[in-house]
C-alpha cells in the first residue's frame, strides 16, 4: 500500500544555482541519490555521510536532515549553512547552491534501487566475509564501482563494493568486514539467512578503471581488498600486456585469510605483496611490516609517475598515499583513482 501511495505523490523539484535542475522521485531517499540518477555530475566519495565532499548551500526550500551528527560536515561548515547531499530528504520543491563536475564526472552507469537476494556467505577470515547477491534486472557496473546496501532491521545504507567483474548474470559479490560497533556489518556477515532479501542501489564511485597503457598500482587496506581485486581482474581481463602491482596492507597473521583471495591472480602480469603493520611475532613473519603507503615508495620509486594508481581503504591510508603521490613524488591527479572507507 505504501508503494502505491508514494507512485501518487508529486515528484519534488530542485532547481540547481547556475546549473540544471532534477526531480527527487517518492522513492528517491536522498537528494544526492536523485541527481546521480538524473545523470548530474554531482560531487560524491563515500555516499553515507562520512567523506563531505557532497556539500551543498540551501538557498530555498526544506530539507529533513538524516544523520544530523554525520562526521563529513565540520562545525564550520555547519555555522556557514553547509549540507550533506547524501543525508538530505527534501520536503518540498527547493534551490541550492554546488559545484557540479564536468562531462566527465556524470555517472557512466545510472544507479538503480532495487531488490537483492543473498545467495551465499563465505567466510574468508574471522571477521571478513564474501557475500553473493543475486540482482533481478540489475544494472551494469564497472571494475572498482561500489553499491549501498540496506540491512534489514538497520537503520541507513551501508558502502561496500563489488569485489569481482560484471558477467552480466545479475550476481554481485561484496567482501564485508565486520566490526564490533557495526550493527550493518554484524547483520550482513552473521545474521542475514540465505535467502532474505533486501534493498541495493547502485553502482557508485569514481574509481573505476580506466582504459591506460600504463601499468596499474593497487592498494589495498582491510576490506579495501574488493574493489582492489574487481580493479586487478578487469587489468588481466584486457587485451594487453599491462601488469598489476598489488599491495594489501593487514594487520596481523590472523587476517592473512584475506591474503588467500589474491593467490589466483598472481601470474606473470600481477605480483602481490603483503604488509603487515603489527605482526604478533614479527620474527615468524618473513614478510614486508610496517605501513602499505611505505612498502610502495621502497619498492616503486622513483617511478611512481608512471604508473596509474587505485586504493581502497581507511582515510589514514588513503591520506598517507596521497601524500606520498601527489605531494612527495608529484604523480598528477588524473592517474589517481580512490575510495575512503569511513
Amino acid at each position: 500500500m505504501s508503494e502505491v501511495i508514494a507512485a501518487l505523490l508529486p515528484a519534488i523539484r530542485i532547481e540547481v544555482d547556475n546549473g540544471p535542475g532534477f526531480t527527487v522521485g517518492p522513492n528517491d531517499d536522498t537528494l544526492l541519490r536523485a541527481a546521480l540518477r538524473a545523470g548530474l555530475a554531482f560531487p560524491y566519495e563515500c555516499s553515507v555521510g562520512g567523506c563531505g565532499a557532497c556539500r551543498f548551500e540551501l538557498l530555498e526550500g526544506v530539507v529533513h536532515t538524516l544523520w544530523e551528527g554525520a562526521p563529513g560536515l565540520s562545525e564550520r561548515d555547519r555555522k556557514r549553512g553547509k549540507r550533506l547531499a547524501c543525508q538530505s530528504h527534501p520536503q518540498g520543491d527547493a534551490r541550492i547552491r554546488v559545484r557540479l563536475g564536468s562531462e566527465a564526472d556524470k555517472p557512466t552507469v545510472l544507479p538503480q534501487r532495487i531488490t537483492a537476494t543473498l545467495t551465499e556467505r563465505r567466510a574468508i577470515t574471522d571477521d571478513m566475509v564474501e557475500l553473493r547477491l543475486k540482482l533481478a534486472n540489475a544494472p551494469t557496473f564497472l571494475a572498482g564501482q561500489y553499491a549501498l546496501l540496506y540491512p534489514p532491521g538497520v537503520a541507513g545504507a551501508r558502502a561496500y563494493s563489488m569485489s569481482h567483474l560484471d558477467q552480466g548474470n545479475g550476481e554481485w559479490r561484496f567482501i564485508v568486514r565486520r566490526t564490533p560497533s557495526g550493527r550493518g556489518s554484524t547483520v550482513m556477515c552473521t545474521e542475514l539467512p540465505l535467502g532474505a532479501t533486501l534493498d541495493i542501489d547502485g553502482p557508485y564511485g569514481h574509481a573505476w578503471l580506466r582504459p591506460s597503457p600504463r601499468d596499474a598500482v593497487c592498494v589495498a587496506g582491510g576490506s579495501g581488498l574488493g574493489p582492489m581485486l574487481s580493479i586487478a581482474r578487469g587489468v588481466l581481463a584486457e587485451n594487453s600486456t599491462r601488469r598489476v602491482h598489488f599491495f594489501l596492507g593487514l594487520r596481523q597473521e590472523a587476517e592473512l585469510g584475506a591474503a588467500a583471495e589474491l593467490q589466483t591472480l598472481i601470474g606473470e602480469r600481477l605480483s602481490a605483496t603483503v604488509v603487515l603493520s603489527s605482526p604478533g611475532n614479527p620474527s615468524d613473519w618473513s614478510g614486508a611490516t610496517g605501513f602499505v603507503h611505505a612498502e610502495v615508495e621502497r619498492q616503486l620509486a622513483p617511478g611512481l609517475g608512471t604508473f596509474d594508481h587505485y586504493m581502497a581503504g581507511p582515510p589514514p591510508m588513503i591520506d598517507a598515499m596521497q601524500d606520498l603521490l601527489m605531494v612527495r613524488h608529484q604523480v598528477p591527479f588524473e592517474q589517481i583513482r580512490f575510495d575512503r572507507y569511513v
